[in-house]
This record gives C-alpha cells, sequence and structure tokens, in this order.
C-alpha cells in the first residue's frame, strides 16, 4: 500500500510540472489574482489531472485500439493549444493596453480550459500505464495525483505573483514560458 500511495504521488508530480510552470505564467500575468480565483485555477487544472488518467484507465478497458491511434497527435495538440494561449499573451502585451492602471484579468474561462487541456493531455497515457489496477485503485490514484497538482498549482500561483512585481513585461513572460512547455510536449511526445 505505502508503495502504490508513493507511485502515486510521485506520478502526480510528474504530470503536475506543466500545470505547475502554467500556474506561475499565470501568476505572473495576472498579479492581482485574488485567491478564490487561484483555488478555481488550481482547481481546474487539478480536475484535469484527475479525471485524465482515469479516462486512460478507462480507454484501455473499452476501446483501447481505437484510443492508441490517435495518441500520436496529443504533442500536436497540446503545441498548437499553448502556441495559442502563449502567443495571445505575447500579442498582447506587444499591442500594449490602452488602459495601463486597470489590470484586466489575464487567465479567463476559455484560456484556463485550454490550458487545463494542453497540460493535461499527456496525463490521458498514464491509464495505460494504471490498466492493471482495479477501478478503486485507479481512482484513488488519480486523487492523489489531483491534489498534488492542486497543491503544486498553488505555489506556482504565488511564485508568478510574487516575482512578476521584478517585470514590467511579466504577461510577455507568461506567453513565453508556456510556448515553451508546448514545444517541450512536443519534442518529447515526438522524438522521444
Amino acid at each position: 500500500m505505502f508503495t502504490f500511495i508513493l507511485n502515486s504521488l510521485l506520478l502526480g508530480v510528474g504530470l503536475a510540472m506543466d500545470a505547475f510552470s502554467v500556474s506561475v505564467a499565470n501568476g505572473l500575468s495576472e498579479t492581482g489574482m485574488k485567491k478564490s480565483k487561484m483555488l478555481a485555477v488550481a482547481g481546474t487544472f487539478a480536475v484535469f489531472q484527475w479525471a485524465m488518467p482515469l479516462l486512460g484507465w478507462l480507454c484501455v478497458h473499452t476501446v483501447v485500439g481505437y484510443f492508441t491511434k490517435l495518441e500520436a497527435f496529443i504533442p500536436y495538440i497540446a503545441l498548437a493549444l499553448l502556441l495559442y494561449i502563449g502567443g495571445k499573451m505575447i500579442y498582447g502585451t506587444l499591442k500594449g493596453s490602452k488602459e495601463p492602471e486597470q489590470e484586466k484579468s489575464a487567465v479567463g474561462l476559455k484560456e484556463l480550459l485550454i490550458q487545463g487541456i494542453a497540460t493535461s493531455i499527456d496525463a490521458l497515457s498514464v491509464g495505460f500505464t494504471i490498466e492493471q489496477y482495479g477501478f478503486g485503485q485507479a481512482l484513488i490514484c488519480a486523487l492523489l495525483i489531483g491534489a498534488v497538482t492542486f497543491a503544486l498549482c498553488l505555489v506556482g500561483l504565488l511564485l508568478g505573483k510574487k516575482f512578476a512585481r521584478a517585470f514590467s513585461k511579466a504577461e510577455l513572460v507568461g506567453g513565453i514560458i508556456l510556448i515553451a512547455i508546448g514545444l517541450e510536449i512536443f519534442i518529447k511526445g515526438v522524438f522521444f
């Protein structure tokens, strides 16, 4: 049991790194984010990281043949989604705001959902690695992954907000980070 929990927590840390990095970028781009929104952002990432391994596990036990055909497209999808969000952030920074004293919400619902999908899509394949688990074990594993993701995303948001004060173009840095994460997912998924 100890090994199962430890493995699940370590799996959660590994899977949460992309969401952590995106959370740092979100904190950089929206320094005035309220605690309630921070909880919602971290919760969104946690839900996606919880659901994707379960979905992968379900696919293995039902429609594995169809899913394996789509698995090759995962890096391309993640890259496209993060390029879109990162590019939008960079464009917004370079274009400039007409009202610099009034901070807009940099992380809207649409962007957050895209980020959640993009950072958790690789967790879908984790369902293949836990296919030998029964449903109860798969659920507990996914819950632990979600809990780790939630905690790390909150830390990422706080770090992003703290360091944003040192950058005059924090949203630019956040956009670059998102694009770099997309490229990293793509390179790992296609070439390794």
